[in-house]
């Protein structure tokens, strides 16, 4: 990430219509919201059927040029995206609302475009992020869903939320977290933060069934990091492992100790965290949708 700060402020933009920009390469940032099911994930495939694929064919309608798009945080297949931030650099001009409504035009109905902000060519998506946050939910209830399937996680035990948080409070700080890393992942360390997980019961009155929320926050986390957490923290919640059993798998450093990786259904990718300065939006209307 670049620290130089333009003149005029933190960041700052020049006039749309200076010397600096007339003619010059653009950098917009957009959020783009997504329901991951019918996607083979994030990331561009030659075989196409990924988010990034259908985003940036729309983002060349609207454009009438191709655009490529750098992306805050990859998802896998089935994994929803809330506040994804992707940067794009172009030399076409166009206010804020015609890159959200244009680009959507061209979208289907289960991506959209939700803001667009210019920026600076100091802001990455990725390397500018400070922070990135996921939320899974899971059901609580006798029966599989149906409405929400695709949606949520499933369990028909009940779940035990003290064990589930002294299991969590083992996995938060810095620590080697090969015991959560999936086979395919590229980082070149399994040394992540996990800054925070949050742990809560989101019962409606006088029903059996339950959501349950669980929030996580780092740095930056490995491929399936997450799924395979819930797995485990899954396994203390209905009773199978101790709360102390998830540092156990923690120190052993190997993937064959933890539980199988949980369903990439209730998995939603909430969006990074970026410094102040950069004044992007870090809530969209789908945050509300989620049961809290």
């Amino acid at each position: 990430m670049s620290d130089v700060t333009p003149a005029g402020g933190a960041h700052a933009l020049p006039a749309v219509d200076s010397p600096e920009l007339t003619g010059a390469t653009r950098r917009v940032a957009l959020g783009v919201s997504y329901l991951g099911s019918a996607y083979k994930g994030w990331q561009s495939q030659p075989g196409g059927g990924t988010v990034q694929d259908v985003l940036e064919a729309a983002l060349a309608k609207f454009a009438v040029r191709p655009i490529k798009v750098m992306c805050a945080g990859r998802t896998d297949a089935g994994v929803h995206g809330i506040n994804q931030v992707v940067h794009l650099d172009t030399d076409l001009f166009r206010e804020p609302f015609s890159w959200v409504r244009g680009t959507n035009t061209f979208l289907p109905s289960d991506v959209s475009v939700q803001w667009a902000v210019e920026v600076s060519k100091a802001f990455h998506a990725r390397n500018s992020a400070r922070g990135r946050r996921y939320t899974y939910i899971v059901l609580e209830a006798p029966v599989r869903p149906a409405l929400e399937s695709g949606r949520v996680g499933w369990v028909f035990r009940p779940l035990d939320l003290s064990a589930m948080q002294a299991a969590a409070a083992h996995l938060l700080g810095e620590h080697d977290f090969s015991s959560f890393r999936s086979s395919m992942c590229q980082s070149p360390t399994p040394v992540k933060h996990l800054r925070d997980i949050q742990i809560r019961r989101c019962q409606v009155p006088g029903r059996t069934s339950a959501y349950w929320r669980f929030d996580f926050e780092g740095q930056a986390f490995l491929h399936h990091m997450i799924r395979n957490i819930m797995g485990c923290l899954i396994m203390v919640g209905t009773g199978v492992q101790p709360a102390d059993w998830v540092r156990v798998v923690r120190e052993a450093r190997d993937r064959k100790v933890a539980a199988p990786t949980f369903s990439a259904d209730g998995l939603y990718f909430m969006g990074p965290r970026y410094d102040p300065e950069w004044n992007l939006p870090e809530h969209v209307p789908a945050m509300d949708w989620l049961p809290v």
